[in-house]
Order: structure tokens, then sequence, then C-alpha cells
């Protein structure tokens, strides 16, 4: 990880984006406030920004010279900060316009991965006309069911009986337009921090959840966080690779996380990818960083300075 810039005046002025519309609009405030804290800490000359929809007036009344978008959803992780950005010519953090709208769309990011030949579990779409017997009978039970274009585990459910898949349609519904049905994978789960180009420290987590819920993620004391991962070298390398690998065929870049679940096999299956993960006291990025020996001051600092890296690559 190559240090692109050496003082915090060489940042100039720094606009956090947090809050926004979205369904995680309080994640983000919470994220965004310790992100703040963490500049204004390392001497950056920062203002925070509560994304509205007059976006666009709230970035030029102040007259910043890069943005740290810590929007957490749809209107800040979806690509359509990034390109508002783009247009005002102002550098960012994080992937690019297409990075981050692939990577936020559950059912192309999957499509993606099976295209190039990554492991992720089956899936169907579902609609109000789908047959939902043939679905669980063609994915098996238990099975996930999930909106395509939220995070943070908002509007999904784990269906153990076929009766309740359309009620479980119903719910993600109600976030999405789109909605997956998804092979349910038994085992236990992971996740891959990337920042600039490396995968830091697998961590492995675990929830008395049924799934690692809202809840678990944000709230919960119950959550169990584990670094070391407890794999053996190689499995922990092989993980970490296909979890560059996934996040470069969708076109992230900058940082980011790759979230799997191990079967009991010891087989990975990729579950997601995140391009603006939390940045909470429960947040996962932030572990895998002081994992590898990085504060969190430092990991912000890391992030920022991908803001003035052009990857054509990216969509940047």
């Amino acid at each position: 990880m190559n240090t692109v810039m050496q003082q915090a005046s060489d940042f100039g002025r720094v606009a956090v984006l947090m809050g926004g519309l979205s369904a995680e609009r309080d994640i983000s405030l919470k994220s965004g406030q310790a992100v703040i804290a963490a500049l204004q800490n390392s001497g950056v000359d920062v203002v925070g920004i509560d994304a509205g929809k007059n976006i666009i007036d709230q970035i030029q009344n102040e007259d910043i010279d890069r943005a740290f978008i810590i929007l957490h959803g749809r209107g800040g992780e979806d690509g359509l900060m990034q390109a508002t950005l783009e247009m005002l010519s102002i550098p960012y953090t994080g992937s690019g316009v297409l990075g981050s709208a692939l990577s936020m769309d559950k059912l192309r990011s999957k499509q993606v991965w099976l295209g190039a030949g990554l492991p992720t579990p089956a899936y169907c779409s579902l609609e109000a006309e789908t047959d939902f017997d043939a679905v669980a009978k063609r994915l098996g039970l238990p099975l996930i069911v999930k909106p395509v274009h939220e995070g943070s585990s908002i509007g999904m459910s784990k269906v153990v009986v076929k009766e309740e898949l359309q009620q479980a349609w119903k719910l993600a519904a109600k976030f999405d337009s789109e909605v997956i049905a998804e092979q349910w994978i038994s085992g236990s789960e992971y996740t891959v921090s990337i920042l600039d180009k490396q995968a830091l420290p697998v961590i492995r987590l675990e929830t008395p959840h049924a799934f690692y819920d809202f809840d678990a993620k944000y709230s919960s004391d119950t959550t169990g966080y584990f670094c070391p991962c407890g794999l053996d070298e190689k499995a922990e390398k092989k993980l970490q690779q296909i979890a560059l690998d996934a996040f470069e065929m969708l076109a992230a870049s900058g940082w980011g996380r790759v979230d799997f679940m191990m079967d009991e096999s010891g087989d990975p299956w990729l579950i997601e990818a995140n391009t603006i993960p939390g940045m909470t006291d429960h947040s996962l990025v932030p572990m895998a960083a002081k994992a590898a020996g990085l504060t969190f001051e430092n990991l912000v600092l890391k992030i920022l300075e991908t803001s003035s890296v052009t990857d054509s690559d990216s969509g940047k």
C-alpha cells in the first residue's frame, strides 16, 4: 500500500458525504461521523455533508477539492453519486460509476461472477407470477430471499418451508422491484476487506441469528468476529485471491469488502461485494485493517488517498 500523499494539507478541503436518502441512512451517519473525527484528528480540512436531494448545490457551496463517500445504499453506493462527482470534476473515494453500479446489484454481480467462472450460489429471480413451488424445488430448502439493490441485509428473509417463500418475496418487494431467491449455503461466513488492490486479513463471523442480518451487523453483542479466522494459510490466501478476482470482475476499486459462505466441504461461495462498507464500531473493514496493523485513522487516510488515483478499468 504505497503512500500517495504525505501531508494532510495535500488533500485540500475534503467533504465527507454521508446520510443520504436510502434505508441505510442512520448507519451512514454513524460511519460518516467516525470518518470525520479520524480526518480531523489527522489534520485534514474536512466538512460533513448530509446528502439531500439538492446535493449538487450542497457540494458547490462548500468549494471542496475531493469527496470521501460514506453513503451506504442507493444514491451513494450505486453509481449515482459517483457520476455526479465526475460531472463536477471532483475526485472521490472508492469505486467508479460502473464498479459501484454492478456491485450494488446482487443479480448482475452474480451474473458477472458466473460468467467469469467464479463460485456463487444458484439463484432465481422472483416476480408476482413466479411459480414459487418450482423455485423451492429447484434451489432446495432452506433458501434466502433478497432485494437486488439493498444493503445491510434489509428486506432479506431465510425461507425454511416453501409456504414462506411468497411472503418473503412480498417483504423484499417492499424495498425493491427486483428480488432474487438464492440457494442456502450451510457452513461458515467469512469476509475479505480490500484496500488499494490488497486483501486484508480474513474475518470469520458467527451469529446465533438465522443469518448475518441488520441487527447482527450493527447492534447485537452476540455476533462473534474471529481474526485470525481459523483457516490455514493456504485456504486464507485462496479466499483472499477469489475476493480480489471477484472485486476486479465487477470493476470495483479503491476499497471495499467481499462476503463469502464456506460450505461444509470447505468450498467458498461468493455472496456479495460492498464498495462502501460500514465504518462504525461494529464494522468489519476497520477490524481487518487493525489486524493488518492499521489504526482507524490510518485506514481512513489510506482510503482517502485512493481518491487521487484514476483507474480507467474501474470506470474512474
